[in-house]
């Protein structure tokens, strides 16, 4: 691959089903979204670390339901009614336990449901409100797990198309090597080799790749 020079443009995520990357690490959540409607319960949480890509499955199952999206900060007085879909991200902390609460079993009495996106499981969100939890103790938690390298490197390279900048094998090898292991580190790192590239009017190399990761933090 070519190396270039990054260019001060405003940059589009690519986030339709087929820049999706399927791995070992969210297979469950793929497999669970494809099952909707067939959820044993009105509410399905999906839960994981800061760019793994949970909003983006959540973008994909709203296309294909049809879902609408909910304002966390008030769910009170939302009315299902022919809707069946919805999608409520970030789910967490929740802000309106008793609207919540009330669209749920609208949602179990219109045979409908929500999918509820979080960095974390239900259990973990300290919901007050002793009905709420005991619903959300009963709905399907789908984690998204750690990256292995195949994967990373596959979102570091789209990472980088996504801000139209081409690097070499090089650059994304010497990345796995030294980063940390996560999708948050990778957002980082690209965010920052751009900036730098722009700023230094140089391409992207292991030289200038090695500057970033070797940053004080």
């Amino acid at each position: 691959m070519t190396e270039q020079l990054a260019l001060a443009f405003d940059h589009l995520p690519a986030s339709g089903a087929e820049d999706f990357m399927p791995a070992p690490c969210n297979r469950d959540a793929l497999a669970w979204l494809e099952r909707w409607p067939a959820w044993p319960a009105p509410a399905l949480v999906l839960h994981g670390p800061p760019g793994c890509g949970k909003s983006h499955l959540a973008r994909i199952w709203a296309a294909r339901s049809g879902a609408r999206w909910l304002d966390p900060r008030g769910l009170e007085g939302v009315e299902p009614g022919e809707q069946r879909a919805w999608v409520l991200d970030p789910a967490a902390p929740v802000v309106d336990e008793l609207g919540l609460l009330a669209l749920y079993n609208r949602l179990r009495e219109h045979r409908g449901h929500l999918l509820l996106v979080a960095r974390s499981p239900a259990a973990a969100w300290g919901v007050r409100l002793p009905d709420l939890a005991s619903r959300l103790r009963a709905a399907p938690v789908i984690a998204i797990g750690a990256p292995d390298d195949a994967l990373l490197g596959a979102v570091l390279l789209k990472l980088f198309s996504d801000r139209q900048l081409v690097v070499s094998e090089g650059v994304i090898g010497y990345l796995l090597r030294h980063m940390e292991r996560s999708f948050d580190a990778a957002q980082a790192l690209v965010k920052a080799l751009d900036a730098l590239s722009l700023e230094r009017q140089r391409p992207i190399t292991v030289a200038l790749a090695r500057m970033v990761v070797e940053r004080p933090a």
